[in-house]
């Protein structure tokens, strides 16, 4: 039995948990900062990493409390190194090196976005690979060939804005609350989906990359205008933002299932999984679930849980790549990128 405790600061959550064989989830608490950051319309990268310092301690107790676990069941280190914003990995990082070294246990580094990836299969026997893995959170949009945890092959990404991010910026364009995500699918909920035609951006005909930024604009100058981006937010009425919500949601869904569908035939394997913040809208979750079925696909979603930022997602792939004999060294470091 090996013992991980995990620790995420990859943004603007700060998480703990702690995981036994890469399934057996013994705690899992996060701590949001969304209130610190939502007069802002975004994330403040310093804001984000003072709360980290702030919080981290007490997370990390809290997470060993619940798995009724001390100091010397844990087995493995394992903490988010990318990607991500550097101050908020930084301490992270620090922290779990300081911890590798005050209890003598091995330290495992890993790849958010790849977390996200096998995030799906924490509590699935046998895992659910081989897979076309779709990743869409707030700063990616990802499609992944996941042969196995140690085997997992990039097969498209974002070339400028992710999915969360448009959700964020078209929020904000129909002067709805940060963060935009959860906003647009509520507003949608009580407008048409097919009101607007937005633009469906699939690039080149066998590209499995995503551009979002041409939607974004397209909404704004819907509102405003063409070539305006400002003055016509007060005339819409509330069914008005309804409306474009509901078709920008849409049509953003609509080609992260085109683009899934593409990457299965591509890579030939008869199974999808769904992470990231993003993979909890519920428009997604169900119009790729309906999709595979069509094409008897089986699909695995990450259950809500492990959706947003969460630090067992980190120590479950963590333990894999301990399994492998794939630890760091204290002089490792955060990377952005």
């Amino acid at each position: 039995m090996t013992t991980v405790l995990g620790i995420e600061t990859s943004c603007d959550e700060t998480a703990a948990a702690v995981v036994v064989d890469g399934t057996d989830v013994r705690s899992n608490v996060v701590a949001s900062q969304v209130d610190l950051h939502r007069k802002y319309g975004g994330v403040v990268p310093e804001i984000a990493s003072r709360a980290h310092i702030e919080w981290l301690d007490g997370v990390l107790r809290q997470a060993l409390e619940e798995a009724a676990c001390g100091r010397d069941d844990i087995n493995v280190i394992a903490v988010t190194q990318k990607p991500g914003l550097v101050g908020s990995l930084l301490i992270g990082v620090t922290m779990a090196k300081a911890l590798s070294w005050a209890w003598s246990k091995p330290l495992v580094c890993v790849d958010h976005v790849l977390a996200h990836a096998c995030s799906a299969a924490i509590e699935v026997l046998p895992p659910p690979w081989p897979a076309v893995a779709l990743i869409v959170s707030g700063g990616h949009s990802s499609l992944y060939l996941v042969r196995d945890f140690d085997s997992v092959e990039r097969l498209g990404f974002t070339t400028d804005d992710a999915a969360g991010e448009a959700f964020d910026k078209v929020a904000a364009v129909l002067g709805l609350a940060y963060p935009g995500g959860p906003e647009i699918e509520r507003v949608s909920r009580h407008g048409d989906p097919k009101a607007v035609d937005f633009p469906r951006t699939m690039l080149a005909p066998d590209s499995l990359d995503f551009s979002f930024s041409g939607i974004k604009t397209a909404v704004l100058y819907h509102v405003h205008g063409p070539g305006k981006t400002s003055g016509g937010l007060e005339k819409l009425t509330p069914q008005d933002v309804a409306d474009i919500a509901a078709s920008f949601q849409a049509a953003v869904v609509d080609v992260l299932i085109r683009k899934t569908l593409r990457a299965v035939d591509r890579a030939g394997v008869d199974r999808v999984v769904l992470g990231g913040g993003v993979a909890a809208n519920t428009c997604l979750r169900e119009g790729l679930a309906a999709s595979c079925a069509e094409r008897r696909l089986t699909f695995h979603a990450a259950p809500l849980r492990y959706c947003l930022d969460n630090a067992a997602m980190i120590a479950a792939l963590g333990y894999h790549q301990f399994v492998r004999g794939d630890t760091a060294d204290w002089d490792v470091d955060a990377q952005a990128d």
